[in-house]
């Protein structure tokens, strides 16, 4: 065996369970330790395990691709969830409207425009496919 597969088995034995996730149990380990590292490097590309953080998000994100199905929802629903998310009122969202239109929106009666999801997707960093 060459030396550099000599030092990736020596190392395996602990990296191993944190990158092979196979079950639920596995990822939410997975997801608690990424949300560990987020919040030691956050966006910090020259930290030591910047390229760690990176791995194991991919390898996160492979898992959910094929055990996890995102519930459906509409362009109000997931307005709705980043406003809570971000701490927001209808009245801090001047892009779609007055409140009142923030509001209707909120209660199904009336739909998101094309210019409103733009503007929303550019001020929440999200695809504007999110709200359709």
């Amino acid at each position: 065996m060459t030396q550099l597969l000599n030092t990736v088995q020596d190392h395996w034995a602990a990296i191993r369970p944190i990158l092979s996730i196979r079950d639920d149990g596995d990822y939410d380990r997975a997801v608690l330790m990424l949300n560990e590292l987020i919040d030691e490097i956050g966006t910090d590309e020259q930290h030591p395990l910047y390229d760690f953080l990176d791995t194991l998000g991919t390898v996160i994100a492979a898992y959910e691709m094929d055990h996890l199905e995102l519930p459906a929802a509409g362009g109000a629903e997931v307005l709705a969830y980043l406003m809570e998310e971000h701490h927001l009122r209808q009245a801090d969202l001047p892009e779609v409207g007055s409140q009142g239109v923030v509001s209707e929106i909120l209660h199904g009666k009336r739909e998101l425009s094309v210019r409103q999801i733009r503007a929303l997707a550019e001020r929440f960093g999200v695809s504007p496919a999110v709200f359709v």
